[in-house]
């Protein structure tokens, strides 16, 4: 990555382009569904454990994702609050069905930039 990101809308299409393939995504979709989930129980339950549990749950599937499909670091690392709210985008685009066109507006995004650097 050679593009430093200040706005969060011109990160996300970077972010969709390092998650290409559909297993990593899917295991980003279920991980962040898992943390809506936690995050509930604890408000409802007064639980607060829950909350501790949601960085293992939301990280540990994401990473499996990066480190066995995509084979790629995690954007985690280098933006760390444009990753974490990509991870819920992502999880709309894919609960409603956007997914496929936002991924392919993204790889497009990402080659016009790379062309004109």
């Amino acid at each position: 990555m050679s593009k430093k990101y200040t706005r969060f809308w011109d990160f996300y299409p970077y972010y969709l382009t390092e998650h290409q393939n559909s297993v990593s995504r899917t295991l980003h979709f279920i991980g962040t569904g898992i943390v809506i989930v936690l995050l509930l129980m604890a408000l409802w339950t007064q639980n607060w454990r829950y909350v501790a549990a949601m960085p293992l749950a939301g990280y540990g599937f994401a990473w499996v994702g990066h480190a066995f499909f995509e084979r790629n670091k995690p954007a985690t690392f280098t933006y760390p609050l444009f990753s974490l709210g990509s991870d819920f985008v992502m999880f709309w685009h894919i609960l409603t069905g956007q997914i496929g066109r936002k991924m392919e507006q993204a790889r497009q995004t990402i080659t016009q930039q790379n062309t004109t650097q």
